[in-house]
């Protein structure tokens, strides 16, 4: 036995000397590197084989589910070891990544198989050398890489390893040779390797590369996909006049709405000036009235005659066709408690019955940011009591004002995420 504290012992230099033409390695560790590949590079290629097991999960086939997402990130910095650990970044700053990359894929298709853990039982590292004159073991050994064999410092305060010589290397021998024949616990990654490996010095066209980023940003996404929060198309409202009238933009802003009133109950179309915001709200509302659910639209007094032009039987309303039948009120009505508010009788208000609100120029609502929603009951606390938790509303969508820009609108998204939970849609 014999021990290494990869200072002024280096287990890199007694693999040297240990490693000879036509020994058998076999290691298992949780990442491999092909920097550790370059540093014993002459000794390996004299190698007859290389059995490799990572020894947590790495470049298999089943993908961490996201509950477990705290386990997938690590996998991820074990399968990027292979190009350089965090701990070799001045060997990943000498630009020669393409050419070690290359030759050691050359290398691993003629010597290594890989195969990967894929259960949730913990392996210990190791590494041993067998020849025709003796077998040895190093252990513990956390990954092959230029840290774990000495070559560089990384982060350890101490990285002792101890030299096992036979016969005590022998049950090391027997317990891989036991564990890389249980198909139960292994699944054979060398391909998926290889290809990783590849892809370092690999030319890539510049399609290929948007196609894989894309693939990358959204694959996520397209999993999380439900019929269950998607605009339900046989409802109608794309035979609609209003859906006709819209532009491909509008048109996708209005799915997007529907799709987060679904998932959140609640979003900001904060769109820019002269955009068409009030055509595309119409499209939501188009929507929801076609799947019997009753609207209420919240705006300004001085926009409700351009609010109520769109739902009553007027000669110069261009969707007249689509039979909207939604309720005007103002904000101003938010704190009134009697009287008639164009035709409708506020003492009997069913204000908790609307299942969507559509709020015209919401930036009337931002004064309820801080201490002063707290005592004064002004029309944002009306609005979070009297409709939001009233009773059965189960969507809000709110317009920014016409004149308002982007920051004013992202005043307007920072509330409603605070208080209410509100995801945003915009340009």
């Amino acid at each position: 036995m014999e021990l290494f504290d990869n200072v002024t012992k280096i287990v890199k230099q007694d693999m040297e000397a240990t490693i000879t033409k036509g020994s058998r390695l076999s290691i298992a560790a949780a990442c491999f590197s092909i920097y550790a590949f370059r540093e014993l590079k002459k000794q390996l290629e004299g190698i007859s084989e290389l059995r490799f097991i990572f020894t947590s999960p790495s470049f298999t086939t089943e993908k961490a589910p996201k509950e477990k997402r705290e386990f997938y990130i690590p996998r991820l910095d074990r399968e990027r070891s292979l190009y350089g650990t965090e701990f070799e970044i001045k060997l990943r700053n000498e630009l020669s990544q393409k050419a070690i990359a290359k030759e050691c894929a050359d290398w691993i298709n003629r010597k290594v198989t890989f195969k990967s853990n894929t259960t949730n039982e913990n392996m210990g590292g190791f590494i041993n050398i067998e020849n025709n004159e003796n077998a040895i073991t190093y252990m513990p050994i956390n990954g092959f890489t230029t840290v774990d064999i000495g070559c560089e410092r990384g982060n350890n305060t101490y990285n002792m390893v101890t030299k096992i010589e036979a016969p005590h290397s022998s049950e090391f021998i027997r317990l891989f040779n036991t564990v890389w024949a249980d198909s139960s616990k292994l699944q054979d990654v060398t391909d998926v390797v290889i290809d990783n490996i590849t892809a370092a010095y690999r030319e890539n066209s510049p399609d290929y590369i948007y196609f894989v980023t894309l693939y990358n940003i959204f694959n996520e996404f397209l999993e999380d996909v439900s019929e269950d929060v998607l605009p339900n198309e046989a409802t109608g409202f794309k035979s609609s006049k209003i859906w006709e009238k819209l532009y491909n933009f509008q048109k996708d802003a209005a799915l997007a709405i529907i799709n987060k009133l679904e998932k959140y109950n609640g979003c900001i179309l904060a769109d820019s000036v002269g955009l068409g915001k009030t055509f595309t709200a119409l499209a939501v509302i188009k929507y929801y009235e076609n799947r019997n659910k009753t609207v209420l639209v919240l705006c300004p007094k001085k926009l409700s005659d351009n609010w109520n032009t769109f739902k009553d039987n007027y000669v110069n309303n261009p969707i007249a066709a689509d039979r909207l039948n939604y309720d005007v009120l103002y904000h101003t009505d938010l704190g009134r408690e009697r009287g008639k508010s164009n035709g409708l009788d506020l003492s009997r208000l069913n204000w908790g019955n609307y299942d969507l609100v559509v709020i015209d120029e919401s930036h009337n609502f931002r004064n309820g940011i801080g201490t002063h929603a707290n005592t004064v009951e002004n029309r944002y606390v009306k609005l979070m009591e009297k409709v939001i938790r009233a009773g059965v509303v189960l969507n809000k969508l709110c317009k920014p004002p016409k004149s308002c820009k982007i920051n004013m609108s992202l005043e307007v998204l920072k509330w409603h995420e605070k208080n209410a939970g509100i995801q945003s849609y915009g340009q």
